[in-house]
C-alpha cells in the first residue's frame, strides 16, 4: 500500500539512506577504535506527513505494519522504535517535532549485519531535517541516530553504522576514527570489488551477544586502566586479562592494527590477508561466528580471484564480505554459491545486485 493509501495524504517529503558493509574494524567502534565500512545499493526510504490527529502514526511497508504512538513517555517496540527514538533525540536537542505520518520501504535486509537499523534511522532524521528545515549536518545526524539507537532501541552501538550510512558511498571506502570523527575517503585497491553474500542463517543472538561482548570490553578497559581498548595498540598487554576478556581485548587490538595497516596502503594481496585474520580473530578470539558463517568464508577464500573473506556486521549469523578481481564476481559467486549449497546451506548473493541461477 501506499502512503496515501494509508494515510490519506500525498507525503510532504522523502529522504534514504544506505545500508553498509564493513571491510574491517569489526566491535571496534564502541571501543573507539577505527573501521573501514563502504555503503551499498540497498537503501531505506523513509516518506513524511503531518498527523491531523494529534498522535505519530508509522507504517511499514515491508511489515504491513502499522504502529501510532498513543504514549509519548512509552517507546514502542520493533520498527517503530527506531523512528520514535529518532523524533525524540530530536526533542531533547531542542526541536518542535510535530505529529507525524512516516512510512517506511526498505530494500536493505533486515537482520543481516548490513545496517537495517542505522539506514532507517538516518533516512528518518534526514527527512525530518528535510521536513521542518532544521539546522543540522550529516555528522550529526549520525550521532544522533546512534543515540536514539542506545537509548530507544537498547542497543550499546558505537558510531560506526550511523556515520557509513550517513557519510559513505559505494565507490569508496570510509576510513573513520570513531572517536575524534576524523575520516578518510579511501580508493578500493586496484582492480577490486567486493562481493557481499547472506549465510542464509539469521543473526539470532546478535543484540544479546552484541551488548555482552560491549561489557566485556568494557571490563577489560577498566583492568588495562585505559580510557578505551583503543589505547592499547599492543596486543601481547592483553595477556594479563583472565578469560575471556583477554581474547576479546585482543580482537579488538589486532583489528585495529588492521584497519591503521590498510590506512598506510596495501597491496589487493595484502588487503585480503588482512580480512581473512579479521576473520579468523572474530571466530576465536570474540566468538561471534557461526558454524555458517565459518563454512562461507572457507569456500569463498579457497576460490580464485578472491583476495580474503570475512564475516561483517555484529556476527552470530548474517552476511560476509569478499574483497574480489574486478569482473570476475559473476564468475565466482555462482561457484561459491554452488560449493556452499553442497555444505548444507542456502546463501544469496546481496552485492553486486545480479540474478544466480539456480542451474550451477
Amino acid at each position: 500500500m501506499t502512503f496515501q493509501q494509508i494515510f490519506n495524504q500525498l507525503p510532504e517529503t522523502q529522504a534514504s539512506a544506505s545500508g553498509r558493509v564493513n571491510l574491517l574494524g569489526e566491535h571496534t567502534d564502541y571501543n573507539d577504535g577505527f573501521v573501514l565500512p563502504t555503503a551499498i545499493p540497498q537503501q531505506t526510504t523513509v516518506k513524511l506527513g503531518f498527523s491531523d490527529d494529534g498522535q505519530h502514526q508509522f507504517y511499514s511497508r515491508n511489515l504491513q505494519e502499522r504502529v501510532t504512538i498513543l504514549d509519548i513517555h512509552h517507546t514502542p517496540s520493533g520498527f517503530a522504535s527506531y523512528i520514535f527514538g529518532c523524533i525524540e533525540v530530536l526533542k531533547q536537542a531542542g526541536y518542535t517535532i510535530p505529529s507525524l505520518n512516516v512510512y517506511v520501504q526498505s530494500s536493505v535486509p533486515i537482520g543481516a549485519g548490513l545496517s537495517s537499523s542505522a539506514a532507517l534511522e538516518v533516512a528518518t532524521l534526514r527527512a525530518i531535517r528535510q521536513l521542518l528545515d532544521l539546522p543540522i549536518d550529516n555528522v550529526e545526524i549520525a550521532q544522533l541516530a546512534q543515540q536514539a539507537e542506545i537509548h530507544y532501541v537498547g542497543v550499546q552501538c558505537g558510531i560506526m553504522d550511523q556515520m557509513a550510512s550517513s557519510l559513505a558511498d559505494t565507490q569508496h571506502i570510509l576510513f573513520l576514527d570513531t572517536r575524534t570523527l576524523e575520516r578518510h575517503v579511501l580508493p578500493f585497491p586496484n582492480n577490486t570489488t567486493i562481493l557481499v553474500i547472506d549465510s542464509g542463517v539469521p543473526r539470532t543472538l546478535a543484540t544479546s551477544g552484541y551488548n555482552q561482548r560491549w561489557a566485556e570490553c568494557q571490563e577489560a578497559r577498566q583492568l588495562l586502566a585505559v580510557k578505551a581498548l583503543r589505547d592499547i595498540t599492543v596486543a601481547s598487554l592483553t595477556e594479563i586479562l583472565p578469560e575471556p576478556l583477554n581474547h576479546r581485548a585482543r580482537h579488538v587490538v589486532t583489528e585495529n592494527n588492521r584497519v591503521l595497516e590498510v590506512l598506510q596502503g596495501v597491496t589487493p594481496e595484502r588487503f585480503g590477508e588482512l580480512m581473512n585474520a579479521s576473520h579468523t580473530s572474530l571466530r576465536d578470539d570474540y566468538e561471534v561466528s557461526v558454524p555458517a558463517l565459518d563454512t562461507l568464508v572457507e569456500v569463498l577464500q579457497k576460490t580464485p580471484g578472491v583476495f580474503g573473506a570475512k564475516l561483517t556486521g555484529a556476527g552470530f549469523g548474517g552476511v560476509c564480505v569478499a574483497l574480489v578481481a574486478l569482473g570476475e564476481e559473476k564468475i565466482i559467486a555462482p561457484q561459491v554459491l554452488k560449493q556452499y549449497k553442497n555444505a548444507g546451506y542456502a546463501g544469496q548473493i546481496l552485492v553486486p545486485n545480479f540474478e544466480v541461477s539456480d542451474a550451477v
